[in-house]
């Protein structure tokens, strides 16, 4: 019950790291701390542009950043400044040349960050208490330890987002390494789950909820592309031209838009096959749920010009819509009775 209950923590927690990716996302907030892992070389971030520029008779500590000129410089050492700049003491950041502090974008990163690091904490936890199944459920134990690993490269992509100014395959392999995350958490939560639930066997349900997840999957990366469109939109017509963000549109998203009809008519055969044959599979309500939710979102931010948080909503809630039909997915696998001997 324990363990269970550290897996699901840690599961809240990695949704809680994709929802405020999201919101970096939609605040354009993504080069806000443009370093890593510190934010302008500061464990806890500025809060004032004033704190960024050069000071005489100030203390610097290694590795901490300025604004000049607008380029970024670190000090090479702990030092204290004279009346004058001196360029020996500093270097030029070279990862990327990105030089600019907004007070908002760089702390709605910061947490965005803060909550990683709380979620690849307690997936360590969950890794640590997983070893009392390594007798008796190996496969438990050793997805607990992927997943810390999956954490740490997860991090190291972050830091490869920052570095490469948000280069938009890097944010989508970013968010597909999160919903791995999500998938080899639940898949532990599923092993040790020790409810007792009847469902029956169908390979052809079976099949059709692994095609109606991998559509998921695909759609999911087709709306990271549109989602990059309209960030080349704002930095076009800025953030208050909603209205002209969609005027016209890429190819990408009449795909995406196309592409959602098959996604909801693929949910809706699922749902009528379940309910047919009485399968048990209740998650599909929540699947249903879901999708109409997320189609509403889609239809809002297009016809009504992306209301307020439509666009993180829009990416949460096919994170979550992923996460319960692989949930789904695993039960269909493994029920505790057959169709054909009930």
């Amino acid at each position: 019950m324990k363990f269970r209950k550290i897996a699901k923590t840690a599961l809240i927690l990695v949704y809680l790291v994709i929802a405020a990716g999201a919101v970096v996302r939609m605040t354009g907030s993504g080069m806000g701390c443009p370093d890593w892992p510190k934010c302008f070389g500061y464990y806890i971030p500025p809060t004032d542009a004033s704190e960024l520029d050069w000071q005489p008779n100030t203390a610097y500590k290694e590795g901490q950043v300025i604004i000049l000129n607008k380029e970024l410089r670190v000090s090479k050492q702990d030092f204290t400044t004279n009346e004058k700049y001196e360029e020996k003491n500093w270097e030029p950041y070279t990862k990327h040349d990105y030089a600019i502090f907004n007070p908002w974008h760089t702390w709605i990163e910061y947490i965005n960050r803060l909550l990683g690091a709380l979620a690849g904490l307690a997936t360590l936890v969950l890794a640590f208490a997983s070893l009392k199944y390594w007798k008796r459920q190996k496969r438990v134990t050793i997805l607990s330890w992927l997943v810390v690993f999956g954490m740490g490269f997860q991090a190291w992509l972050g830091a490869t987002v920052v570095y490469s100014v948000l280069e938009p395959v890097k944010i989508t392999t970013h968010m597909l390494m999160a919903l791995l995350i999500v998938a080899m958490l639940l898949y532990i939560i599923f092993t040790v789950n020790m409810e007792d639930k009847t469902i029956r066997y169908d390979k052809t349900t079976l099949n059709i909820a692994i095609f109606a997840l991998s559509l998921t999957l695909v759609q999911i990366v087709l709306g990271t592309q549109v989602r990059q469109f309209v960030d080349d939109q704002i930095d076009l017509v800025g953030y208050e031209a909603k209205n002209l963000w969609l005027q016209d549109p890429s190819l990408q998203f009449y795909i995406h838009r196309s592409f959602s009809i098959l996604v909801t008519l693929a949910n809706i055969l699922l749902a009528y096959r379940i309910l047919k044959l009485n399968l048990g599979h209740f998650k599909i309500y929540w699947i249903l749920f879901i999708l109409i939710i997320e189609v509403f979102t889609g239809i809002a931010m297009y016809y009504l010009d992306f209301p307020f948080a439509s666009q993180p909503l829009h990416l949460i809630l096919a994170s979550i819509l992923f996460g319960v039909q692989f949930y789904l997915v695993l039960e269909a696998l493994k029920p505790t009775k057959s169709l054909k001997t009930s």
